[in-house]
């Protein structure tokens, strides 16, 4: 019974050491680990320069009286879209300070705005972020549009809760040695 028991412990072990082996070829392809699976900030010292731009979309979807309310300038706590592109612009620049392995970057341009959908009383936002950098900007993108989204989602909740968030994502990013991305649906 005991040389079963170990037959089986040896086998266990190995498939255990298989699994960690997998684990460390998974690692490998994420720079924010290292060969043992602690995390750190990517070195970008030895990176040219370039010029990097990203944009990221996302929508809201918001009641009818929620959507009058915005459009009529009717919340009580100010101008829903102007708080919102600022929050935007403020999200993004911050997003080293939300997400940890984000390098500090110096943006040199960072941008939100909003396209206003009556038949299905939806919101789209944009965040358009630029900088002469050694990393990317497609963060700091990402964060601008869901703060912006968030800020409007806070100034109506008093209204109706019923907000639906959706469909965030990097719509364009160019520059760095990745190259240029555009967004397709699959």
């Amino acid at each position: 019974m005991r040389s079963g028991y170990m037959k089986h412990s040896v086998v266990e072990e190995m498939k255990e050491e298989d699994r960690s082996m997998e684990k460390m070829e998974e690692m490998k392809e994420f720079t924010h680990f290292d060969a043992q699976g602690n995390a750190y900030m990517v070195d970008v010292s030895g990176k040219d320069i370039t010029s990097r731009m990203a944009i990221a979309t996302g929508e809201i979807k918001v009641t009818e009286e929620v959507f009058a309310a915005i459009l009529g300038k009717k919340i009580k706590k100010g101008d829903v879209l102007t708080v919102a592109q600022v929050a935007g612009i403020m999200g993004a620049k911050r997003t080293s300070e939300l997400i940890p392995m984000c390098h500090i970057l110096n943006l040199t341009n960072a941008k939100v705005w909003f396209e206003l959908h009556p038949e299905t009383t939806s919101i789209t936002a944009f965040c358009q972020v630029k900088t002469e950098g050694k990393t990317g900007v497609e963060m700091e993108a990402l964060t601008g549009v869901n703060v912006a989204l968030l800020t409007i989602y806070d100034m109506c909740k008093a209204i109706d809760k019923r907000m639906v968030l959706r469909d965030i994502h990097l719509v364009e990013k160019n520059g760095g040695k990745s190259g240029d991305f555009y967004f397709d649906e699959r």
